[in-house]
């Protein structure tokens, strides 16, 4: 039995592909560096621009008692334009770590009351720190991590152990810088419910005393003015000495604040207690 031909054309070879579709992009590309690298960079740069600018001695008791007459009138007059410029200002200063924080709560309770000034300072502190732990765990983490070497494992299993405990010590306490605060923690890779939850409920206690130490500032300032009067008319030497804030941060005050981060770490120290028996 003869099997018929195919009557159909012959069936012809792979035809020649054209140039092969590219790979994912690699991780090092230009493209995906600047992308990595351009927040972070922005955030370097208006840094160095504000301290060029000498926007950072803006934020000092002498220039809050240069202005205070007018803060205190545009803030009786531009009530809700000052409460928004006042947390901007102050979220700024926590992205760009700008020293200043406890004299920008202080002036929050100065203009607005203890309790109003305190809860925009907590709102703005916590949104500026959100900002950069997002910047750093996102662009700048890895790199962090391959030169901090071994030192950064510790810090991560101290933070894995109970991250929203130990985050919480470090806001109680005013021992830490706060920015080192927010890139240990972007390093450690604290979950954002955490590091959010943490940072709110932590700088509350701090917030609202400072807040409750400017209400109360007017005097304080009225020294300062009446200083820088006196040093105008070229007797410095005759003048009584500059106040400064250290005179409102008592002892008392700080060993308040230590003893809050004890109690946040009483958790981490009974569960390694009981993991241990």
């Amino acid at each position: 039995m003869t099997i018929p031909e195919p009557s159909g054309p012959e069936p012809s070879g792979p035809e020649p592909s054209g140039p092969e579709p590219s790979g994912p992009e690699p991780s090092d590309s230009p493209s995906r560096a600047v992308r990595r690298w351009f927040a972070p960079a922005a955030v370097v740069g208006l840094m160095l621009l504000a301290y060029a600018l000498g926007l950072h001695r803006y934020v000092s008791l002498a220039s809050l008692a240069e202005h205070r007459t007018f803060l205190k009138t545009f803030t009786s007059e531009h009530g809700a334009l000052a409460l928004a410029a006042f947390v901007l200002v102050y979220i700024g200063a926590v992205a760009l770590s700008l020293p200043g924080a406890s004299l920008l709560t202080m002036a929050g309770g100065f203009l607005f009351g203890w309790l109003l000034g305190g809860s925009a300072a907590v709102v703005a502190a916590t949104l500026g720190a959100i900002a950069i732990f997002l910047i750093a765990r996102s662009s700048i983490g890895d790199a962090l991590e391959r030169r901090a070497g071994p030192a950064v494992q510790r810090v991560k299993q101290g933070f894995a152990a109970d991250a929203f405990n130990y985050m919480l010590f470090l806001r109680l306490v005013p021992l830490f810088p706060f920015w080192l605060v927010n890139l240990a923690a972007a390093l450690a890779n604290v979950s954002l419910r955490a590091f959010t939850s943490a940072t709110a409920l932590g700088i509350i206690p701090g917030t609202f005393a400072f807040a409750f130490l400017g209400q109360g500032l007017d005097s304080v300032l009225a020294v300062e003015a009446a200083w820088q009067s006196c040093v105008a008319t070229g007797a410095a030497a005759t003048c009584p000495p500059e106040p400064s804030l250290s005179s409102l941060v008592t002892p008392q005050l700080l060993l308040a604040f230590s003893a809050l981060g004890l109690v946040a770490l009483l958790p981490v120290v009974l569960k390694r207690w009981k993991g241990r028996v």
